[in-house]
């Protein structure tokens, strides 16, 4: 079993009482020429941007390919698990969707990347599920500017 699913659990009062803290910083996830191929093999999205490092090197200012804006955004589902608190009880959580995305800077092949996460509400929408909204900010390794910004909503359903 992965070690992020072996985090012990807190309780509802406590995680509701993280509102308006940052949480945690993940670890470094490397997004190499390999991740990206496989993510464009999978959606089928095989631009040159991404799959060329030849031609991207010659008619884009990027220097290099880079990963797919959706990539990046994907590793914030391992990048959630090392960092965010598992809630006493829970039985499952799923994704509710985004009120903001925005990709702010390309991440080249070869970078690493990261996820900070600051918890901005945890409501109970019904006695057994709490709709939480997590501000996440995905850096590049010595980049000033992060790679995308997003307030990434979930769903927590309680047994």
């Amino acid at each position: 079993m992965n070690e992020v699913w072996k985090k012990p659990p807190i309780s509802l009062d406590a995680y509701q009482k993280m509102v308006g803290h940052e949480v945690g910083v993940s670890a470094w996830h490397l997004v190499d020429q390999n991740r990206i191929d496989v993510y464009a093999d999978v959606i089928e999205d095989h631009q040159f941007i991404h799959v060329d490092p030849e031609r991207a090197k010659k008619e884009t200012s990027f220097g290099t390919t880079i990963a797919h804006g959706f990539l990046t955004m994907s590793l914030m589902s391992i990048m959630s698990y090392e960092v965010m608190p598992v809630i006493e009880g829970t039985t499952m959580g799923v994704n509710y969707g985004f009120d903001k995305l925005r990709f702010i800077s390309p991440v080249r092949s070869g970078s690493r990347v990261r996820g900070r996460f600051t918890l901005a509400e945890a409501k109970l929408r019904k006695p057994k599920e709490l709709q939480s909204r997590t501000n996440v900010t995905v850096e590049i390794e010595g980049e000033e500017k992060p790679a995308l910004v997003a307030d990434w909503i979930g769903l927590i359903y309680f047994a």
